[in-house]
């Protein structure tokens, strides 16, 4: 195989604008970190001509995926967590080439995290969250357990992911070994929900409750970024200019509920301005602790 993945990858090493070549193995019958290929070569390239493009490749029953990745990519991929199986093989993979050291000095950056990235995926992370439990809540109420069962673990995901970032790491494909070392109260709360013996009904209720908890102690932490958008201008902000400002970010599809969410839990105020119509106001948000400008 190391032949084959060799024949495969060499070439790319004398082209300018190759940064890095990785490879991963498959590890055994059931890895899917490789889609089930017996190996992936991820080959990185700086202003590559296209974003990302995968080949397939077999030889005497041995098979392999090669993905060219340019570094925007990478690092679209990194920001908005679209493709943890790429981040797997950034952060497991072995470096066969890498020149100026570009993932040596890009493993480095994704153990330090900087803060302006992290405020921006703890800002996703928690509109997500936001989502997931609203709707988890609302099935619960109607009865459909089941489906509230789905939307709680999704939620309870997006809540480990959070913690996961909060404490400067990004997460892992394997996201509750991680939780499990630095938010166990959190591992607790998903060990409940999916081993616990109670009915489906009353563990669904009980994560409810511990699950909008940790939601109220994380509003600070996860509305920070929206804030510093928001923050850009003085005037209030209409959820049109919003929601074109952080479709960037990835959570522009939830920015109605998120901004209800900060409404009613104090972080932001409604500003009402008159319409032509007749008695209808536009309704404006504006961060509480923004002063607003005297008339």
């Amino acid at each position: 195989m190391e032949e084959m993945m060799r024949a495969l990858y060499q070439d790319k090493t004398g082209d300018a604008d190759t940064a890095a070549v990785v490879t991963m193995e498959r590890r055994g019958h059931d890895d899917v970190s490789t889609d089930y290929f017996d190996a992936v070569i991820l080959i990185i390239k700086e202003n590559g001509r296209r974003q990302w493009e995968i080949k397939h490749y077999e030889a005497d029953g041995v098979t392999a995926a090669v993905h060219i990745v340019a570094t925007e990519q990478i690092d679209e991929w990194l920001t908005h967590g679209t493709n943890r199986r790429a981040v797997e093989w950034m952060v497991r993979g072995r470096v066969v080439y890498d020149r100026d050291e570009f993932m040596k000095n890009y493993r480095r950056h994704l153990n330090t995290f900087p803060e302006e990235k992290r405020q921006t995926k703890i800002g996703m992370e928690f509109s997500r969250l936001v989502r997931r439990y609203a709707d988890g809540r609302s099935l619960f109420a109607s009865g459909h357990y089941l489906d509230a069962y789905n939307q709680i673990v999704h939620a309870l995901h997006h809540l480990a992911r959070l913690a996961v970032i909060e404490k400067g790491y990004y997460p892992e494909v394997t996201v509750w070994e991680q939780v499990k070392r630095l938010e166990p109260e959190i591992h607790k709360l998903y060990s409940e929900l999916t081993s616990g013996r109670e009915p489906l009904e009353k563990r669904l209720e009980l994560l409810l409750l511990a699950n909008e908890f940790e939601m109220t102690t994380k509003v600070k932490l996860g509305s920070a970024h929206l804030l510093s958008i928001m923050e850009e201008a003085e005037e209030a902000w209409s959820v049109e200019d919003l929601k074109e400002r952080v479709s960037f970010h990835d959570y522009s599809l939830d920015i109605t509920l998120l901004l209800e969410y900060l409404v009613q839990r104090g972080v932001l105020r409604v500003i009402l301005k008159e319409t032509k119509g007749r008695g209808i106001q536009h309704r404006l948000y504006k961060a509480k602790r923004v002063p607003e400008a005297e008339d």
